[in-house]
This record gives C-alpha cells, sequence and structure tokens, in this order.
C-alpha cells in the first residue's frame, strides 16, 4: 500500500466540490471549463471506487472508460455511454487547438445538459 495512499472518501470529497465548481463555472459562463471540472469530478469518483476496492492508488490516468472497465462497474446503459461521451469531451477542453472554434462548441444548452448528466451520473456512483 501507498504510504501516500487516499481514501474512498477523500476521493468522493474531492469529486464533489469539483461538480461544486463547475455548477460555478457554468453560473459564471465558463463552460469549456465546466466541462473540464465535470470530467475530473466524475475521474475522481472512479478513483475513490479503486481505493475503494483495492485499497492502492489508482491509475494514474484521465481515461474514464478505462478506469470504469478496470472497477467492473455495473451502470446503466445511459450512464455508460455518457461515461464514454464525457470521457471524449474532456480532451478537447484540456488541450484545446483553438479557443475560439471551442468556445462556439460549448454554448450554454449544451453545457447544461452535460452538466445535468454529470450531476446524475455522481449521484449514481455514490451510491455503487
Amino acid at each position: 500500500m501507498s504510504k501516500n495512499l487516499k481514501t474512498s472518501s477523500e476521493w468522493f470529497k474531492q469529486a464533489e466540490y469539483d461538480l461544486d465548481t463547475a455548477d460555478s463555472m457554468f453560473q459564471t459562463g465558463r463552460y469549456i471549463y465546466t466541462v473540464f471540472m465535470c470530467h475530473l469530478s466524475i475521474e475522481k469518483a472512479l478513483k475513490g471506487h479503486h481505493a475503494n476496492k483495492h485499497n492502492d492508488d489508482p491509475p494514474k490516468t484521465h481515461d474514464l472508460t478505462y478506469l470504469a472497465q478496470k472497477l467492473a462497474l455495473k451502470l446503466s446503459e445511459a450512464h455508460q455511454e455518457f461515461l464514454e461521451e464525457l470521457n471524449d469531451l474532456s480532451v478537447p477542453t484540456r488541450y484545446p487547438d483553438e479557443l475560439d472554434s471551442l468556445l462556439k462548441h460549448y454554448k450554454k444548452e449544451k453545457v447544461k445538459k452535460i452538466l445535468d448528466r454529470t450531476r446524475e451520473l455522481f449521484l449514481c456512483l455514490q451510491k455503487i
């Protein structure tokens, strides 16, 4: 066991904080960072499950699909599809090719749906 191991509860505490930050970013119109924080929140929740299940540090990856597969989580089809979608959406927010193009792509309505679906997935992950 790593001496710096975060507990599952610490991972989930940070995940919830990041989800609150996503909401704050949404409220201020920072939609790219809303999506980024949504991804980070789910990533930390999955890493919380890893810490709980394996009592070890989770893999150093941002790949939500990989983390969920390693955990063999039983997610609904809708949650699994959104997890994959959020995974794909995150890369351009993390490393944008062109800011103006990204800003045009992530409009308020679209990001609101992403934020709402992230909340639903987060609640699901808390209950597993």
